[in-house]
């Protein structure tokens, strides 16, 4: 909260990863903070927020989730100390601590498959876009009311980013 809240004060934007527009106002207040300091730069009209997003065009949501499950275990059990994880306070603040607390200890117990299949399909919707086109527009409609004005998206083809260009 406080890097966010320094983001705000003194540079051009903020690069959030695991960025959820669920917990938006949660941001914002951590964002005013910023720009209500004496000598602030910026203001929320001409600051970016560039949220790192994971977004997946497919038919097959289950199999991509199944994909993007141990990626999020690694983060949230396997990053940092066992007792400091920036990674999975993110996820403790969206709610998941019981999920996070289950995810670390398999995780760090080399139980990786099993803290992987813990994760719930809604934790990975939190922060990420994974569906169909029309899915995917209204969800990166979200995400602009909620206040991102840019983001940073992974694509594996071509043809993929200029599905997700067409979108905007």
């Amino acid at each position: 909260p406080k890097n966010v809240a320094l983001a705000a004060e003194i540079c051009d934007g903020w690069l959030p990863i695991f960025y959820s527009p669920r917990l938006a106002p949660m941001y914002n207040e951590w964002l005013d903070e910023g720009f209500a300091r004496p000598g602030a730069r910026r203001s929320r009209e001409d600051f970016e927020i560039c949220a790192t997003a994971q977004v997946v065009v497919t038919d097959d949501r289950a199999s991509i989730m199944d994909l993007i499950k141990p990626h999020l275990a690694l983060y949230m059990g396997g990053m940092g100390a066992e007792d400091t994880n920036f990674h999975a306070d993110v996820y403790r603040r969206m709610g998941y601590s019981d999920v996070v607390d289950e995810v670390t200890k398999l995780f760090r117990s080399n139980r990786k498959d099993e803290a992987a299949k813990v994760i719930p399909d809604e934790l990975v919707d939190d922060a990420m876009i994974v569906g169909d086109l029309d899915y995917v527009h209204k969800q990166i409609t979200a995400w602009e009311a909620a206040g991102v004005t840019m983001m940073v998206v992974a694509a594996r083809s071509a043809e993929q980013v200029r599905d997700l260009a067409a979108l905007t």
